[in-house]
């Protein structure tokens, strides 16, 4: 059996990531555009930060966006993939996704995360 698991876990064993089903209807809206629509969106909450809702890729208009060359990497999450979103305005590595998450947030593999700054929103409904 291999193991992946996020190194930053041995450094800060204190350092919280938990997800869970969002239980909500999440939608993201850009340029006017609904872009995202998903019953089945996962949240997740990281200590330090905002929750994020990380949403299916079927649940996206995958032809809005366009992958780049950026990449970052978490400790806790690993290496992140990043999209441009594009429909008559552009909003450069608007969106992430971790391809190959550790197995901590497995859960997290190949959903999509939206920057809320640079989106028009991110809101969410009761189901």
């Amino acid at each position: 059996m291999t193991s992946n698991t996020g190194p930053g876990y041995k450094d800060h064993p204190e350092h919280r990531v938990e997800t869970e089903p969002a239980g909500v209807r999440v939608q993201v809206t850009f340029n006017g555009e609904l872009i995202a629509d998903s019953n089945n969106a996962i949240k997740l909450e990281e200590t330090g930060h905002d929750p994020v809702y990380y949403l299916p890729r079927n649940d996206v208009k995958m032809e809005r966006l366009t992958r780049t060359d950026h990449r970052t990497r978490c400790p806790f999450k690993g290496e992140a993939s990043y999209f441009s979103l594009s429909n008559g305005r552009a909003a450069e590595n608007a969106v992430w996704s971790y391809e190959e998450p550790y197995d901590e947030v497995s859960v997290i593999k190949d959903l999509l995360a939206f920057y809320p700054n640079r989106v028009d929103s991110i809101t969410t409904v009761q189901k």
